[in-house]
């Protein structure tokens, strides 16, 4: 079993006895440094970067292979990666970026095939002059989402 097999079934094994938790990403660089990105249903603090470094520290022999850990949340601005992450995010305001648009909008659904988004926007007036502001609704299959990132709003 490689080294990186190693981690992976620690992780396997620690994130199973926290199912609300899931593995965004796992690199490991060629002097042995390993860094997991973890999300969860409900975030994650600091304990469950504790939990998880825990278990897989405590089961890698270092005799074997001098490594170094971090264990990490993903941070504000990191892209979506999972329908698991677009899922918690419902309600929050997307920026996506599309083949041809950029749009930023409320996530109003998620399931196994796409998401829906829902903004409103200035147009120009059907009849007469002027703007009218009209309620926009767009459902997006996740294979046409080139990039999705949270964004924070202080209103």
């Amino acid at each position: 079993m490689t080294f990186k097999e190693q981690v992976s079934n620690l992780l396997d094994e620690a994130l199973s006895e926290k199912p609300e938790m899931f593995l965004i990403d796992l690199s490991i660089s060629d002097n042995y440094k390993i860094v997991v990105t973890l999300d969860g249903d409900k975030g994650v603090n600091l304990q469950d970067c504790i939990d998880i470094s825990r278990v897989v520290e405590n089961n890698l022999d270092r005799e074997e292979h001098d490594f170094e850990l971090e264990v990490a949340s993903v941070g504000v601005g990191t892209p979506l990666k999972l329908k698991r992450q677009y899922i918690k995010n419902i309600g929050r305001t997307l920026k996506v970026k599309t083949q041809n648009e950029t749009i930023e909008a409320e996530l109003v659904k998620a399931d196994d095939e796409k998401i829906s988004l829902s903004w409103s926007a200035r147009e120009p007036k059907k009849i007469g002059k002027g703007k009218e502001t009209v309620l926009k609704q767009l459902d997006l299959p996740y294979e046409e989402i080139k990039e999705a990132v949270v964004t924070i709003n202080f209103n």
